[in-house]
C-alpha cells in the first residue's frame, strides 16, 4: 500500500477555485471579467497565458484602496504561479490576500475560505501537513457557518481536507467527508461536472490504497470520462485520472493496459504545462518506474536521468534504476554512483545537516565582521520564519482566539526582517561572493569524499526508501553500493524493537527477563546494514551518514557475530557478545556534506579557554547545597524526562516546587562529573557554575564563543514525552520568579541564538539525540540547534542515561583524551565505553543500557 500510495502521489486532487458561485467582484464589472477571464484561463489549464493578465490585474488594483478586490486579484496570481509550480513565488501572494481580506472585512468573514485553501493546499504539496490541517479546518468551519450545508463550497472545503487525510493514511477521516463532498457536487450541478470528477477520482485512489482494488476502478474511470468530456482529451485534469488508473492497472499487473496511460499522461503534462513543472516530473517519475517495475531498466533509465537533471528526482524511483544501470552496464560504475550520492544529498537533507552548513558558511567567512555579518542574516531569516509561522497558526484560529494587535507588530516585524536582509544580501555579494554557494553546498561526489578520509576511516551512507534500501562505503581506497532489503517499514519496526531493550530499568531487574535487550536482533541488524559492505570493518573508525529510521539507531551496539542466545539468561551474558564497538569506533554525521565542512573549518584560534559546564542545578529550592541534595536524592537519579506536565507547575508568576522536584530528580553527581571533566582538561572553578549558578540567566550572559567545550550535566526533556512541552529542552536551576530570559528551561530555539565557537558539546543528559517533536526524525531538536549555535562536534545519548553511568562514561572519556590527546573524541569514547562493560564489579555493567548510551555526532577526530 505505501508504494502505490507514494508512486501517485500527485493523484489527489485538491477542489480550490469553483465555478459555481457568481465571482466575488461581480458588482464591479471590469475586474470581475478580468477575473472570469484568469479563472477560465487557469481552468484550461492555460496558465502561461492567464499570468500576464492576472499580473496586470494586481498592478491596477494596487492603486486604489478597495482591499477586497486587491485580496481576490493576488489569490488569482497565487493560484497561476501554484499552477505553474512555482510555489515559491505563490506563497507570500496568498499571506497578503489573507491579510488584505481579513483587514477590509474583518475576522470572520465568509469570503476567506477559498484564500485559507488555497494556502493550505500549497503547504500540502510541501508536505508541510501540520500547517496545512488547521487552516484546511478553518475554511471549512467557515465555509459551513456562512453557507447552507449543501453548497458547493462546503463541498470544496470537505474534499480539500479528506484530500489531507488521506496524505496522512487518515483513510477512516477522509472517507466520509469524500462521500458527502461528492452528494453536495452532485446534486448542485449534476452527475458530469468537473468537480463531481475530482471528487471520484479521490475516491477511487483511497480504494486502491485500501487495496479495494474492485472498488477503485469504477470511480476513477467515471472520472476520466467527465474529464475527458467537459474538459477535453488534453486538459491536465484528465492526466491525473490517466495517471491513477494506470497505477491501478499497474498495481494489478496489467501492464499492457497501464504503459499507455502512463505515457499519454506525461505527453498531456508536457504540452500543457511544459517541460519544468512539477507534474510533469511526477508523471516522468511514474513512467519510470513502471518500465523499472516491468524490468525494463534501460527503458527507464533515460525518464529517471531527466529527473535527475531537473533537480526533481524521487530517491525511490532514481535508486533501484541507477542500482540496476551499473548492475546491467548500462551507465558507467562511477557515474551511475556520483548520480545515486547526488540524488542521495539532495533528497535527505535533514534539519541537523542545514544548520551545519549555515555553520560552515560563517566559518569561511574568514574576518570577524563577515561572520557577524553572516550569522545575522540567518539570525534574522530564522526569525521571520518564527514569525511567520506564528501568524499562520493564528490565521488558522477562530477570530475570538486571536490577537490582531499581535499579528499586525508580527507582520510589521517580517517587513522591516526583510528590508534588514535585502541589505546585508548586497554587503555579502560584495564582500563574501562565495556565501550563496557555502549555504546551499553541491553534493559531493565519490573523488571529493575520498581525500576527506584518513586512512584508517570509512563512510557509511544510508538512503531507505519504500521497498528497500541502499548502503554507499567510501574509503580512500574505494568504494562499494550495495542493496538492502529492508524497507522504511520494515527499518521502523527494527529499529523501534531494537531500543526496547535500551532501559536502565531492564538493567536493574535481577530476573533479566523484563524485555530485554535483544541480541539476535543487534545481529540481524548488523547482517542487513553492514554485513554487504563488511570489508569496511579494517578501518578503525566508522563515519556513518544515517537516514529515516536508522537515525535512531545506535550503531555501536550492532552485533557482529550470531550470539548464543537472544536473551542472555544472566546480564553478565552480555559482555560475551560481538559488539561493534569492540572492533571500530563510531561518528554519525548529519550529512555526506557535513565532514568537509566541519573538517575544513577546524578552530585555529590559540587563544581559548578550554571548558565552561553546567550542572546540578537546584530544582528543589528547600535543598540548596550539594549535600543537602545529595542526602534528599536518597539514590542516584536517572537523567530522564518529566512525567507530569512542565505547565502544570506554575501558578501565575510563580512556581509550584513541590511538584516540580517530584518531576526532576535532583542530580548531585553531576557536580563532581563537571568538576572531574574541569580538571582533566585544565578548566578554571570559575567556569564550572553549579546550582544555582546553573541557570539560563548565567549562560546567556557568558562569553560563550571563547570556550572549546561546553558542558551540560543535567535532566534532558524530550518534546512529545512531557505534556505541555513543545521542543526538547535541557532543564536548570529554576529562578524564584520566572522570565523570558530564564524560565528554567533552555529550549532548542533558545539554543539556536546563542553564540558558540565550540569544538565539542557535551550533553550529558536523556535522550538528546531526540527530534524536536514527537515522531521526527532524530538530531532535528537541540543537535540541530547546537550545530547552528557554532558547534563543531556533539557527545549525545540515546535514551534516559543512569546518572551515575553517565558520570563514569564522560570522566573517563576526558581522562582518556588527557593522558592520549591524538586518539581522537570517538575513539575516547569507545575506550571509556568498553572499560564500563568489562568491568566485572556488578552484573548490571554488562547492559548495553548502561555502558552504551552516548554518540558522537560530528567531527571524531582530532583535526
Amino acid at each position: 500500500m505505501t508504494h502505490r500510495r507514494l508512486a501517485l502521489a500527485a493523484g489527489l486532487a485538491l477542489a480550490i477555485a469553483t465555478s459555481f458561485a457568481p465571482p466575488a467582484l461581480a458588482q464591479k464589472v471590469s475586474p470581475a471579467a478580468q477575473g472570469a477571464r484568469i479563472n477560465a484561463l487557469m481552468s484550461a489549464g492555460k496558465y502561461a497565458e492567464a499570468l500576464p493578465l492576472a499580473q496586470a490585474m494586481v498592478t491596477s488594483l494596487e492603486k486604489g484602496n478597495d482591499g477586497r478586490e486587491l485580496s481576490a486579484a493576488l489569490n488569482n496570481l497565487g493560484q497561476v504561479f501554484a499552477g505553474q509550480g512555482r510555489d515559491d513565488l505563490a506563497e507570500p501572494i496568498y499571506k497578503r490576500a489573507i491579510a488584505l481580506l481579513e483587514k477590509s472585512l474583518g475576522l470572520d468573514t465568509a469570503l476567506i475560505a477559498p484564500e485559507l485553501s488555497n494556502l493550505a493546499a500549497l503547504y500540502q504539496r510541501q508536505g508541510r501537513f501540520t500547517e496545512a490541517e488547521p487552516l484546511f479546518k478553518r475554511a471549512l468551519t467557515v465555509s459551513e457557518r456562512s453557507l447552507s450545508r449543501e453548497h458547493p463550497d462546503v463541498g470544496r472545503a470537505l474534499n480539500n481536507l479528506a484530500t489531507l487525510y488521506v496524505k496522512q493514511e487518515r483513510f477512516a477521516d477522509a472517507e466520509p467527508l469524500f462521500q458527502r463532498a461528492l452528494a453536495i457536487y452532485q446534486k448542485a450541478a449534476g452527475p458530469e461536472h468537473p468537480a463531481v470528477a475530482t471528487v471520484l477520482n479521490n475516491i477511487g485512489q483511497v480504494d486502491r490504497d485500501l487495496n479495494r482494488d474492485a472498488d477503485a476502478e469504477a470511480p476513477i474511470k467515471r472520472s476520466l470520462a467527465i474529464r475527458e468530456k467537459v474538459l477535453g482529451p488534453d486538459h491536465p485534469d484528465v492526466a491525473r485520472s490517466l495517471n491513477n488508473l494506470a497505477g491501478l492497472y499497474e498495481h494489478q499487473q496489467r501492464y499492457a493496459e497501464a504503459e499507455p496511460l502512463f505515457r499519454r499522461a506525461l505527453s498531456i503534462r508536457e504540452r500543457a504545462l511544459g517541460p519544468d513543472h512539477p507534474d510533469v516530473a511526477t508523471s516522468t517519475s511514474n513512467l519510470a518506474h513502471f518500465l523499472q517495475a516491468t524490468g525494463r531498466t534501460a527503458d527507464a533509465l533515460p525518464f529517471a536521468q531527466k529527473t535527475l537533471a531537473a533537480n526533481r528526482a524521487q530517491l525511490r524511483v532514481v535508486l533501484p534504476i541507477l542500482f540496476a544501470a551499473r548492475q546491467q552496464s548500462l551507465l558507467a560504475s562511477d557515474k551511475a554512483l556520483d548520480d545515486a550520492l547526488g540524488a542521495i544529498q539532495r533528497g535527505t537533507q535533514s534539519s541537523a545537516a542545514s544548520a551545519v552548513n549555515k555553520l560552515a558558511a560563517r566559518l569561511a567567512a574568514g574576518s570577524d565582521r563577515l561572520a557577524e555579518l553572516v550569522r545575522k542574516d540567518q539570525d534574522l531569516a530564522a526569525e521571520s520564519e518564527a514569525l511567520d509561522k506564528a501568524i499562520i497558526a493564528a490565521v488558522s484560529k477562530p477570530p475570538a482566539q486571536r490577537d490582531v494587535s499581535v499579528e499586525q507588530r508580527s507582520r510589521a516585524r517580517i517587513a522591516a526582517i526583510a528590508s534588514a536582509r535585502n541589505g546585508l544580501q548586497k554587503t555579502l555579494a560584495v564582500e563574501f561572493p562565495d556565501y550563496s554557494s557555502l549555504s546551499n553546498p553541491l553534493p559531493l561526489a565519490v573523488k571529493d569524499i575520498q581525500p576527506l578520509l584518513s586512512a584508517d576511516e570509512a563512510m557509511v551512507i544510508y538512503s531507505v526508501i519504500d521497498k528497500q534500501s541502499y548502503v554507499v562505503a567510501i574509503t580512500r581506497e574505494g568504494v562499494d553500493w550495495k542493496e538492502i532489503s529492508l524497507g522504511a517499514d520494515a527499518l521502523t519496526q527494527k529499529v523501534a524493537a531494537f531500543r526496547k531493550g535500551l532501559d536502565v530499568g531492564k538493567a536493574r531487574d535481577a530476573s533479566g527477563k523484563s524485555g530485554p535487550f535483544d541480541l539476535a536482533l543487534a545481529s540481524e541488524l548488523y547482517v542487513a546494514l553492514l554485513g554487504p559492505v563488511e570489508a569496511l570493518k579494517d578501518k578503525r573508525n566508522l563515519l556513518v551518514v544515517p537516514s529515516a529510521a536508522l537515525t535512531a539507531l545506535p550503531f555501536h551496539l550492532l552485533v557482529t557475530e550470531t550470539p548464543h542466545a537472544a536473551i542472555p539468561d544472566r546480564l553478565e551474558g552480555y559482555r560475551d557478545a560481538a559488539w561493534l564497538l569492540r572492533r571500530q569506533a563510531v561518528s554519525v554525521l548529519p550529512s555526506v556534506i557535513s565532514l568537509k565542512s566541519l573538517r575544513a573549518f577546524a578552530r585555529r584560534d590559540q587563544d581559548v579557554k578550554p571548558m565552561t559546564g553546567f550542572g546540578d542545578p537546584v530544582f528543589n529550592p528547600a535543598a540548596e547545597g550539594s549535600a543537602d541534595r545529595r542526602a534528599a536524592s536518597g539514590k542516584v537519579a536517572v537523567r530522564s524526562i518529566a512525567t507530569i506536565a512542565y505547565a502544570d507547575f506554575w501558578r501565575g508568576a510563580g512556581v509550584d516546587r513541590a511538584r516540580l522536584a517530584q518531576a526532576l530528580p535532583q542530580l548531585p553527581d553531576t557536580a563532581d562529573e563537571l568538576n572531574a571533566v574541569g580538571r582533566n582538561v585544565g578548566a578554571t572553578d570559575a567556569d564550572i557554575h553549579l546550582g544555582r549558578d546553573a541557570s539560563e540567566t548565567t549562560l546567556k550572559r557568558a562569553a560563550l564563543a571563547q570556550y572549546g567545550i561546553i558542558y551540560f550535566a543535567t535532566h534532558g526533556l524530550v518534546a512529545g514525552d512531557v505534556k505541555g512541552l513543545g521542543e526538547p529542552s535541557l532543564a536548570l536551576s529554576i529562578p524564584d520568579q520566572p522570565s523570558e530570559l530564564d524560565d528554567g528551561l533552555l529550549t532548542a530555539s533558545e539554543v539556536a541564538q546563542l553564540k558558540l565557537n565550540a569544538d565539542w558539546v557535551v550533553l550529558s543528559a536523556c535522550n538528546t539525540i531526540a527530534g524536536d517533536k514527537p515522531g521526527a526524525e532524530a538530531l532535528s531538536g537541540l543537535a540541530r540547534s547546537f550545530f547552528y549555535a557554532g558547534a563543531r562536534a556533539l557527545l549525545v545519548s540515546h535514551w534516559a542515561v543512569d546518572s551515575e553511568a553517565a558520570t563514569r562514561l564522560t570522566t573517563s572519556t576526558f581522562e582518556l583524551l588527557k593522558n592520549e590527546p591524538k586518539i581522537g573524541r570517538a575513539e575516547a569514547l569507545r575506550r571509556a565505553m568498553l572499560t564500563y562493560l568489562d568491568d566485572a564489579s556488578s552484573p548490571r555493567n554488562a547492559y548495553p543500557a548502561m555502558w552504551g548510551p552516548f554518540a558522537l555526532i560530528g567531527e571524531g577526530e582530532v583535526r
